[in-house]
């Protein structure tokens, strides 16, 4: 069943619930009425992070081969549990998981094998087991390699389906990358996103993680968010959120950013405890890419 709802009922929607002492009000009025109350809780660790594509546009300490050694460093600084990823070729994937205790899933946007950037999901194998995968496209014709409404390129979306080893616990991470120019594709990739993960998780817990090109008062967040099956984990957080406001910096390291573009959202029975936007690149100049990751950790 697709879902549309009309870009001003979202504005009033959300004019009822006004900054983050309305939206934890209605989340935990959520929780309350969806099953809140579990006891046989976990907590993951769970984070986003474009990692900027190698390509030789970037020379000197842009270059993917001067960058690796502090993505890895990031990756290890900070223990997540399950990280998905945007823009990585697969040897770009490869070279983050070397000598790591992490697996992945990623295919090619190209070509659903290996062809192009991914949207690769690494999580760590001796906790997790990965029950289904799968990928779609954005577009109209979602199972194929393709394109849709204005976007400028193939955009995609992996997913899998966890089981956590120990208490065999059921969750699904979505891992998107939304176009960078088409304004059609980005809302309408938003409505496919609420559609597949309805059609393929049904009721059990999510998390989403991507770079959505979009900031958090836009037409393709507010219909994600719009409808309460999804939350934007920053304004639920348990504990103050920490770090810059955004997540975009484009290599610029003299000015902290403010274009939060990056998002980790949650489904209705997952708490939010933390969030963070890992500044790392600022506090040591070792630019590890163009965006910087957001870490969760959510309690189910």
């Amino acid at each position: 069943m697709k879902i549309y709802m009309p870009f001003l009922s979202l504005l009033l929607l959300l004019s009822g619930c006004s900054g983050k002492e309305g939206l934890m009000r209605d989340f935990d009025d959520d929780m309350a009425k969806n099953g809140g109350d579990d006891t046989d809780k976990i907590q993951v660790v769970v984070g986003t992070y474009n990692l900027r594509l190698q390509t030789t546009a970037d020379v000197g300490e842009l270059h993917w081969e001067s960058r690796r050694q502090w993505v890895r460093k990031i990756v290890d600084d900070h223990d997540f549990d399950i990280l998905g990823t945007q823009e990585g070729y697969m040897t770009q994937i490869r070279d983050v998981v070397e000598d790591k205790d992490y697996a992945y899933v990623a295919v090619g946007r190209d070509d659903g094998v290996s062809a192009g950037e991914t949207c690769a999901i690494l999580y760590k194998k001796d906790k997790f087991a990965v029950e289904a995968q799968g990928t779609f496209w954005f577009s109209q014709t979602p199972d194929i390699p393709s394109s849709g409404w204005d976007a400028t390129i193939r955009r995609i979306c992996t997913w899998i389906k966890f089981r956590e080893i120990e208490s065999g616990k059921i969750f699904f991470v979505f891992n998107a990358h939304y176009d960078h120019q088409g304004n059609i594709a980005r809302v309408e990739s938003s409505k496919l996103m609420l559609e597949k993960i309805q059609e393929i998780a049904t009721d059990f817990p999510v998390m989403m993680t991507g770079d959505l090109n979009s900031e958090p008062s836009s037409e393709p967040v507010t219909t994600l968010i719009g409808t309460k099956f999804l939350w934007d984990s920053k304004p639920i957080t348990k504990s103050p959120a920490t770090g810059p406001e955004g997540t975009y910096y484009g290599y610029n390291l003299s000015t902290s950013p403010n274009s939060r573009i990056d998002y980790v959202f949650v489904s209705r029975k997952v708490h939010v405890l933390e969030y963070k936007v890992i500044e790392d690149d600022f506090t040591t100049g070792n630019i590890a890419s163009d965006h910087l990751p957001v870490r969760i950790k959510v309690q189910f």
